[in-house]
């Protein structure tokens, strides 16, 4: 018997004495495409780029921000953590948001076809360069720059999406270097096609915008809206491509459920208060009402939902009464907390990277929204900790990171062991034999 399937055993064994059901594990494992024990970064000297002396941090000069002289700004591998993964056409994008000092790039690109045969752990490669992700003291707004970056997503247009949080996260050193921006990049030529700086009419502060959803069509690139949720504020945003605007939803299903701000990972016990993680994309209900839109808070087991109609309108946003319009769905079950879900079209399924089961939930949406249809694709409490991103990629597959977050932040990381993962899977093959498969 493989390692995680005694792991989802014994899990399930746990659930059990707590007097819930578990779902049976039966679907296909997911694929693990790559493991690091620490990051390592390929091209971080940016000498050739700006005609600089190749130093890439150099040293705090006298003028430095204030409370921030004594930074050392050089490479720490301990303190580089991947937080997303986005799988386009032969290239995976992975983000380290910079939660602490050392970290060369917080975009980075791993281009698969160039990376040796047997290579598990390949080096990181800034993206678009190491110029762009270069962080100089004394942390001066630049807004060619890129300060920290969450996870990234790719639209129909081949077009990928991310919010520059504009913040450094370090420990009694928090700072808003810049305003946060939302960056599209034209995948197919690695040209920026616009950077829309976010106002502090919207957000004073870009920490709590960690993920983006795009919603587009192929055949009109110009229609596109983006969606950002913002954990710590408790809001979303909403912006569209076509009219270079952005507006702000509040509601109280936005925010935190105050009775699940308990997690336990690894055997790490904290509190969140986390509020709106995660939009997913459902299916199109009609031209008129748009495309159901589910969300959540991390720190909760609900679901909720909208419409993409009410989200693409402006005027509704800024004079409100649309507090009916956003509507509660149902619970996932015991121990659910989930950052991001992905909803699969090709299978009428939705996806959950649980953190609080070291798993991948799964929920059939033509089945009713209630615990016991809800199922599990993956669980692996040894090398599935803390599932942090998940998306689908133009051909189907599901990708998924895992870094185990909660040890890096309370506890200690192992050096000598695997710390940090990328897996894929193909929904169908996951859901294979489990609840969420057609007809089960």
């Amino acid at each position: 018997m493989c390692e995680h399937r005694k792991s989802a055993l014994f899990a399930c064994a746990l659930l059990l004495v707590a007097g819930s059901l578990c779902p049976v594990v039966r679907g296909d494992e997911f694929e693990e495409v790559f493991r690091w024990k620490l990051l390592d970064f390929n091209n971080t000297d940016t000498s050739d780029e700006d005609g600089s002396d190749g130093v890439f941090f150099p040293d705090v000069p006298d003028d430095a921000a204030p409370g921030m002289e004594s930074l050392n700004e050089s490479f720490v591998p301990y303190h580089n953590l991947p937080m997303g993964v986005t799988h386009h056409k032969g290239r995976v994008f992975v983000t380290v948001p910079r939660r602490r000092t050392g970290i060369p790039s917080t975009l980075n690109v791993i281009v698969l076809d160039q990376v040796p045969e047997g290579d598990k752990s390949p080096k990181l490669i800034a993206y678009p360069n190491a110029l762009t992700n270069e962080l100089k003291t004394p942390y001066q707004p630049d807004p060619k720059k890129l300060i920290s970056v969450y996870r990234t997503r790719v639209d129909r247009c081949d077009r990928m999406w991310f919010v520059d949080t504009g913040f450094l996260e370090y420990p009694g050193h928090r700072r808003q270097v810049q305003r946060p921006s939302l960056w599209i990049i034209d995948l197919l030529q690695d040209r920026k096609v616009r950077q829309f700086e976010i106002p502090e009419s919207i957000v004073p502060e870009g920490h709590g915008m960690a993920s983006v959803t795009v919603d587009s069509s192929s055949d009109d690139c110009d229609g596109a809206y983006a969606y950002i949720p913002d954990l710590a504020y408790y809001r979303l945003y909403v912006y569209s491509f076509r009219d270079n605007r952005m507006w702000t939803f509040n509601h109280l299903y936005l925010s935190f459920d105050p009775r699940m701000t308990g997690f336990n990972v690894a055997g790490v016990r904290f509190r969140w208060n986390d509020g709106i993680f995660s939009l997913a994309l459902g299916p199109q209900r009609s031209r008129e009402e748009g495309r159901t839109v589910y969300f959540h808070a991390m720190a909760s087991t609900s679901e909720y939902r909208t419409s993409s109609r009410v989200l693409q309108n402006e005027t509704l946003a800024n004079v409100g009464g649309y507090d009916h319009l956003f509507t509660y769905v149902g619970e996932r079950g015991i121990k659910t907390q989930c950052t991001i879900h992905q909803y699969d079209p090709q299978t009428g399924v939705m996806f959950y990277a649980e953190v609080n089961r070291n798993a991948i939930g799964c929920w059939n949406s033509a089945q009713h929204f209630e615990p016991e249809n809800h199922g599990i694709v993956q669980l692996d409490n040894q090398n599935f900790i803390y599932p942090s991103d998940m998306t689908l990629d133009s051909d189907g597959d599901l990708w998924v990171m895992t870094n185990g977050l909660p040890r890096w932040l309370y506890a200690s990381l192992d050096t000598d062991d695997y710390n940090f993962r990328i897996w894929r899977q193909k929904p169908a093959r996951a859901i294979a034999g489990t609840i969420c498969a057609p007809g089960a």
